[in-house]
């Protein structure tokens, strides 16, 4: 009777490592989008940006997408951001010519096997710029 206890127990365990270690990187990837972000303000969210190419577009673990323009950082939180893992290739399918929208297709490609391991699906562009500062 006490070894299914143990054995319920030790298996609960073991559940809860992957849940404390996407929150600990989910974490990392907050602190290092807050460290991007520091000082900007956030604009009116887009449903389309202009890209040139998709070097640009980079993954915070478990947090954004991020692509810089100029002077400003496009984030977009996508709507299951937990899936974001930056040692995935990222696979791009634009349905709008040069502009990434929020009905382009992310499919996420693990870097070892080369099999799909999820698709990001996007939301609304927040542009994150400098406050104007006149003197």
């Amino acid at each position: 009777m006490l070894k299914p206890l143990i054995f319920a127990a030790a298996a609960a365990g073991l559940m809860a490592v992957p849940a404390q270690a996407d929150e600990a990187e989910s974490t990392r990837g907050e602190a290092k989008l807050a460290k991007l972000l520091d000082g900007r303000i956030a604009g009116e969210p887009q449903n389309c940006i202009s890209t040139t190419g998709s070097r640009s577009l980079k993954q915070i673990d478990g947090t954004a997408l991020t692509y810089r323009s100029g002077d400003t950082v496009w984030v977009n939180y996508t709507r299951n951001p937990q899936s974001i893992d930056d040692s995935d290739i990222m696979v791009i399918k634009r349905f709008s010519g040069s502009r990434l929208c929020r009905s382009d297709q992310v499919h996420l490609v693990d870097r070892t096997v080369g099999f799909l391991s999820d698709v990001l699906m996007l939301d609304d562009f927040v542009p994150y710029t400098m406050p104007d500062t006149e003197s």
